[in-house]
Order: structure tokens, then sequence, then C-alpha cells
């Protein structure tokens, strides 16, 4: 039986400039917002803490030292 990856979560290794998709699916959730990205749209995560971001704002956010 083949399984669909519609509505299932992506799990990704990101690296430095592209990610790896461990186990298939057609979108990440934001590690801030939450918010569903589909992999087509996906631009911005952060190698070391392994997290994709929604935005570039959202990103910047999360990846600025507090």
């Amino acid at each position: 039986m083949l399984m669909s990856n519609t509505d299932r979560p992506a799990r990704l290794h990101y690296m430095a400039n592209g990610f790896r998709v461990l186990a298939p699916g057609d979108h990440v959730v934001c590690a801030v917002s939450g918010v569903r990205v589909p992999l087509d749209e996906l631009r911005y995560w952060s190698v070391g803490a392994q997290a994709a971001y929604a935005s570039a704002a959202i990103a910047s956010e999360a990846l600025s030292p507090r």
C-alpha cells in the first residue's frame, strides 16, 4: 500500500546549504510560532538548533543573542 505524504510533517536534518529528508512529509512546523511551513517554501532554519522558522523575522528573533 502506498502512503501519502500529504498533511504529514517531514523530519529533516538541517545543513548549512540545505536539508536532508529523514522522514517524508509535506511540511515542517516553525519552532517558534507553530505555523506549518510547506517544504517548497522553507527558507529559514538553524543548523545548530536543528529547527525550522516560518519567516526571516522569526528566525532573526529566535537566533539573536539575548
